[in-house]
């Protein structure tokens, strides 16, 4: 019997990976870091729920790090069968990769300096450099549109999904029990809108679909290229009037191209706006090499990536040294750093120095998952915590939201609607609760709904025909339900210290901060027992 299981993004927007069992082989669709919450995050370091070396091929839908991350993890576990990707997909791959291999190395560096100092154990990273060239070495490059064998009774095909460059939506045909099965999965949809990237496509009358849900459950503005950079012109000029610098947490691969783009194009439109752009994201400045080498789009007949080419207001930082050097700054100036969810990479270290400045702008530009650092920000919080240091928030934080590539609920139930007829499942993933019962909402409502439509939990799995699919559960309880998609005790617990922290400084005398310390410490107190 067809099996498909849900070991990633179900019930959250990161880590998707898909386990099919067919007759002939077992294939992964993606292997992705899972991102957000600590606890969610903690996931990372476990044992796979499935045996990697039984998995025959994996089928790569793009380079983001929450669908192709765990790959040098899954090859350090003994997988060695064929990874299928798009040639940018290829491209990219090796240079994010490389890049969450040297944040891992970097990240356990400086959490084992400070478990030394407490006496707690050392920590290994998922993977290292040293797992990278070998995950490169099992890749394959597919071509849009032609058919790919991928085992004997399964073959895959590649269809543009306007999210990222490279990026698809993997069809795939599987005989199964003397049938043959037709599957689609969406991957991360673009919304069609996007000025540098070619429209969302897909084959019709397929029997299964699993589809993306990041914003299934809100319809945004207008993403054309015009009124896009109208508002990101609208932030730049409040930034500039308050005087300090402007911070962007970038994504790495296309979103720091497509804002560099928008803002030499501003700056060009309205001289009295330029400033220097500081791009402080080794990943991006060797991503933006990819872009001008496989940025061609055949929509617009042209690469409109070129003019990252020759751009003097650009600055590429590649050194930490450079970075550091940003500090000396104190004219009108623009920063873009990476993650773009702020839990990791360069943009920590602005964040923490640039914060507690009132004139200086954070404007956050992507979706923000449930727990992270940069979802904390939104919320407009008194204070923060940093990699253990509290830090004081006085910036202006801001949220522009029409620079995300993904699609909106809107486009998602087109882009479904033109895949009809679907005479089975729709499986809705890579969702918060929020946008996946928004989006089943939607499609009911809109009468596009197929037979069934299912929200997948985590690991659980379900048996296919061409016609039906039904839970067989399955799986291991790796998470407590729920807990993917919200603020998990690591953020409670950062809270409680910070507002601990402004509480005691905040009273008058020491008598008043060591009476409060006392009555903490005695709650905290072991409780005894009167049993014998």
């Amino acid at each position: 019997m067809l099996t498909l299981t849900f070991h990633g993004a179900a019930g959250c927007v990161t880590g998707f990976c898909a386990l099919l069992q067919t007759d002939h082989g077992r294939l992964l669709v993606d292997c992705g870091m899972f991102q957000g919450p600590k606890t969610l995050r903690e996931l990372n370091h476990g044992p796979f729920p499935f045996d990697a070396p039984g998995v025959d091929a994996v089928l790569l839908t793009h380079a983001h790090i929450d669908h192709s991350g765990l790959l040098p993890k899954l090859v350090r576990a003994g997988f060695r069968g064929p990874i299928y990707a798009t040639r940018p997909t290829r491209d990219l791959c090796e240079v994010m990769l490389a890049d969450s291999a040297d944040i891992q190395q970097g990240d356990v560096d400086h959490l084992n300096r400070r478990n030394q100092r407490r006496g707690v154990a050392p920590v290994e990273p998922i993977y290292g450099p040293q797992d990278v060239a070998p995950t490169l070495a099992l890749f394959e490059t597919v071509t849009f549109g032609e058919w790919a064998d991928v085992r004997d009774g399964v073959r895959a095909r590649y269809w543009p999904a306007g999210h990222l460059l490279g990026a698809a939506s993997i069809e795939l045909e599987v005989e199964s029990a003397g049938e043959t099965v037709r599957l689609l999965f969406s991957g991360d949809l673009g919304s069609g809108e996007q000025p540098y990237l070619v429209r969302p496509d897909g084959p019709e009358g397929v029997d299964h679909v699993v589809l993306e849900s990041t914003y299934g459950d809100r319809v945004r503005d207008d993403m054309d290229l015009s009124h896009r950079r109208a508002r990101l012109a609208d932030e730049v000029r409040q930034a500039r009037m308050a005087g300090g610098p402007l911070l962007l947490p970038t994504f790495a691969i296309g979103r720091a191209q497509e804002l560099i783009l928008d803002l030499l194009a501003i700056m060009e439109a309205e001289p009295e706006l330029a400033a220097d752009i500081f791009l402080d994201s080794p990943l991006a400045i060797e991503a933006t090499e990819v872009f001008l080498r496989r940025g061609w789009n055949s929509d617009a007949s042209k690469n409109p990536y070129l003019p990252l080419r020759h751009a003097p207001r650009l600055h590429n930082l590649l050194r930490p040294q450079d970075s550091d050097g940003l500090e000396r700054l104190r004219d009108w100036h623009i920063i873009l750093a990476g993650s773009g969810m702020c839990d990791a990479g360069r943009v920590r270290g602005h964040l923490k120095r640039l914060l507690w400045r009132k004139e200086t702008t954070v404007l956050i530009t992507g979706f923000q998952a449930a727990g992270s650092l940069g979802r904390v920000l939104l919320g407009q919080p008194s204070m923060v915590r940093i990699q253990g240091e509290d830090v004081r928030v006085r910036a202006r934080v801001r949220h522009l939201d029409v620079y995300s590539g993904h699609a909106d609920a809107a486009s998602l139930e087109a882009w479904l609607t033109a895949r009809a007829p679907v005479g089975g499942q729709v499986f809705l993933a890579h969702g918060e609760p929020d946008g996946l019962a928004g989006l089943r909402d939607r499609l009911i409502a809109g009468g596009r709904a197929p037979v069934a439509i299912t929200v997948p939990a985590l690991d659980e799995r379900f048996c296919l025909t061409s016609t039906r699919a039904w839970s067989v559960g399955g799986g291991a309880d790796r998470i407590a339900p729920g807990a993917a998609a919200r603020p998990d005790w690591h953020n409670a617990r950062a809270d409680l210290l910070s507002a601990l922290n402004e509480r005691l400084q905040a009273l008058g005398t020491d008598r008043e901060r060591e009476a409060m310390l006392a009555t903490l410490s005695a709650a905290l107190a072991p409780v005894t027992s009167d049993k014998t």
